[in-house]
């Protein structure tokens, strides 16, 4: 096994007292889109594609490496944003379409491809909305969503896809295909051995792999079950079946050189990584967290070799699996130059030569530089949020506990720039989900902000969080009101005990199921929170199963029995709307009009449940065109604004709020 090395990142505390005339930075700051999300250098360097954020659509930017102007900006009709983008040659790029659901919910995708050059020129339309290629225009194949398998490097025109269908009249439902970028006609490579599959190319760009999911067991119910065929003299052959072998494997990629590179996991610690034998199909550790996931992996430029993977148990862990790589000499040496800060390869050009890093921290909102592996020099390219000053940020302290049944949490602690940490009004802020999201120590402007105006920020992962196993992430079913909020009950008690917090003035904010929380946590705790936010939340177990995206599929519903199971006792037991007479401090309640994962509904019935109970809200923004999480930065503007307000009224600190043109 390779020799591991562990770079640990993590952000100190700043003691110094600040003075008393600096000033606060306007809510504004906190509240504009970063300059850029994703990243791409083009194979041989000339252009670099970023996505930018516009609120509820991301446009696609393409510019010249060398000043950095901009050549072609691609936007998408209908408020359709791009989604993932790939250059599939020096010259053309490809993309697909995605709508946008909120801050809080992962896009969705439309179904649609496009490719285009670099210069605009050659716009294509490659697979319509429907799923017809464009020489199939009277030709409906169904609900196919198309995922790029390879981009062809040695061919500037084609690349393979997979498209996924849940039913299809020809057979099993995942076909891998073909297709040229510029007339966008496709040609089938074969099939997966049943629906829901996940293919993997072999070296020779050959089907070789399927990795096939359910959700469902014998009883029609919630289960996660995976199945690894590998294709052998044209048949696929059962490699490893998670029912009767205990175990789930999936391909992770099939290097240049051949290596296959897996994840296994027992359901119980966190996966590891490691190669598979294509012969015998027994699986090779080559790193395993007792606590974490891997989160992320870092792979030499020629994309043949896994020379690091990131953990992210607090603070962010890299581990060089193969230290003697050249490329691992390179990552450490680049990670020595930001030091406490968290650096990754975001792209490179084909051979390697041109390296986009990216960097940041609990701090750093992002930058962006070009390592130019012939120079031994890195060019600064841009910052994500350069109107925010890096040496004025709070900073996150990552920190564990044990909650009452014995089980170890992770949470973090962000704390004011110029504080001493102690004895701070706290706001606690639970994270959406609640089974798999969970909370990072990068940075965070929401946090930032709130920060900003002198409240420690606490944010848990609790039982449920993704990121600590699949038994971590399933000890949240059925624990909406009881084990979660013991966990974010404890950190908040933690936080007091240590002397962080000032248990009179805590106050409890959350969106989605965070906003679940808000109104739920002092339910089961009186008399520890002195006002209460909920933002695009879910207040009635009930009313979930009848109103919003989730019910609408079969499978969602199966998921909402597994984590909320089925007596209409204990969904009652478990709903803040039908225990409002229980809530004894303020609240202010927020919405969006078009949410579909949280429908207003939700919002609307909280509100008038805490009416009848005699404790109405002391505010209600029901936000016309927002959806699931705010976008438009004048809704979010008022939004945060009147938070603000309302902490100040209830816990105080340092606040200056200001007056946005569409307060009411």
């Amino acid at each position: 096994m390779p020799k591991l090395r562990n770079l640990v990142l993590a952000g100190g505390l700043v003691l110094a007292c600040p003075a008393l005339s600096e000033p606060l930075p306007p809510i504004e700051d906190f509240v504009r889109h970063a300059t850029y999300s994703g990243t791409s250098i083009s194979p041989t360097g000339e252009y670099l594609a970023i996505t930018v954020d516009r609120g509820d659509q991301d446009v696609l930017t393409v510019l010249r490496t060398s000043d950095l102007k901009i050549l072609k900006i691609n936007q998408l009709p209908d408020k359709k944003s791009v989604g993932s983008f790939y250059w599939v040659s020096p010259e053309r790029l490809m993309f697909n379409a995605v709508k946008k659901m909120g801050g809080y919910a992962a896009p969705f995708q439309t179904g649609e491809w496009f490719a285009v050059n670099a210069d605009g020129s050659q716009p294509r339309p490659l697979i319509f909305y429907g799923t017809r290629d464009v020489t199939q225009r009277g030709k409906t194949v169904g609900s196919e969503r198309f995922t790029l398998l390879d981009t062809l490097k040695d061919d500037e025109r084609n690349v393979i896809m997979q498209a996924r269908s849940p039913r299809s009249s020809e057979g099993a439902g995942t076909e891998v295909v073909r297709m040229d970028t510029v007339s966008g006609r496709r040609v089938s490579l074969g099939r997966a051995p049943k629906e829901n599959c996940s293919i993997a190319l072999s070296q020779a760009k050959e089907p070789q792999f399927a990795v096939c999911s359910s959700s469902r067991d014998e009883q029609g119910e919630y289960d996660e079950r995976t199945e690894l065929y590998r294709m052998q003299d044209g048949k696929w052959v059962l490699v490893n079946a998670s029912k009767s072998d205990g175990k789930h494997l999936w391909i992770e990629r099939v290097s240049t050189n051949g290596t296959v590179y897996a994840t296994q996991s027992d359901e119980t610690s966190p996966g590891a990584i490691g190669t598979l034998d294509t012969t015998t199909g027994q699986f090779h550790s080559l790193f395993q967290d007792p606590v974490a996931e891997v989160a992320n992996t870092i792979w030499s430029s020629d994309e043949s070799t896994l020379i690091g993977v990131v953990t992210a148990a607090g603070a962010p862990k890299v581990t060089l699996v193969d230290e003697t790589h050249p490329d691992a000499q390179l990552y450490a040496s680049l990670a020595a130059s930001f030091p406490g800060q968290m650096v990754d390869f975001a792209s490179h050009t084909d051979d390697g030569k041109l390296i986009v890093v990216s960097v940041y921290s609990d701090t750093n909102p992002g930058e962006l530089y070009l390592y130019d592996r012939d120079t031994g020099k890195a060019r600064f390219l841009m910052q994500g949020r350069k109107w925010l000053d890096k040496g004025a940020m709070a900073s996150t302290k990552p920190f564990t506990f044990t909650a009452r049944d014995g089980k170890r949490i992770h949470a973090y602690l962000t704390i004011p720039h110029g504080s001493d940490g102690r004895n701070l009004p706290l706001i606690v802020n639970p994270h959406g989900g609640p089974i798999g999201p969970r909370d990072g120590w990068g940075f965070n402007s929401e946090a930032q902000l709130l920060a900003s105006r002198g409240y420690l920020v606490l944010k848990v992962n609790y039982r449920g969080s993704g990121g600590y196993g699949k038994a971590f992430s399933d000890a949240g079913h059925q624990q909406w009101a009881e084990g979660i909020q013991n966990d974010i009950i404890d950190a908040t008690k933690w936080t007091i005990d240590q002397g962080y917090a000032d248990k009179e003035r805590i106050c409890i904010y959350g969106g989605s199921f965070g906003g679940y929380s808000a109104l739920m946590a002092p339910i089961r705790a009186p008399g520890l929170f002195k006002c209460a936010f909920g933002y695009v939340g879910v207040y009635d177990i009930e009313m979930m199963f009848e109103l919003g995206d989730i019910p609408q599929s079969e499978s969602g519903r199966r998921f909402l029995r597994r984590t909320h199971g089925t007596s209409k006792a204990k969904w009652t037991e478990s709903s803040p709307a039908r225990r409002a007479d229980e809530v004894d401090i303020p609240v202010y309640l927020a919405a969006g009009a078009r949410d579909e994962r949280a429908p207003p509904e939700q919002t609307e019935l909280m509100n008038k449940a805490l009416v009848e109970a005699g404790n109405p809200p002391e505010g209600m923004i029901i936000q016309s065109g927002e959806m699931h999480g705010f976008y438009d930065e004048k809704n979010s503007l008022n939004l945060y604004t009147k938070m603000l307000a309302f902490f100040n009224r209830h816990i105080g600190g340092k606040v200056d709020v200001g007056a946005p043109e569409n307060a009411d």
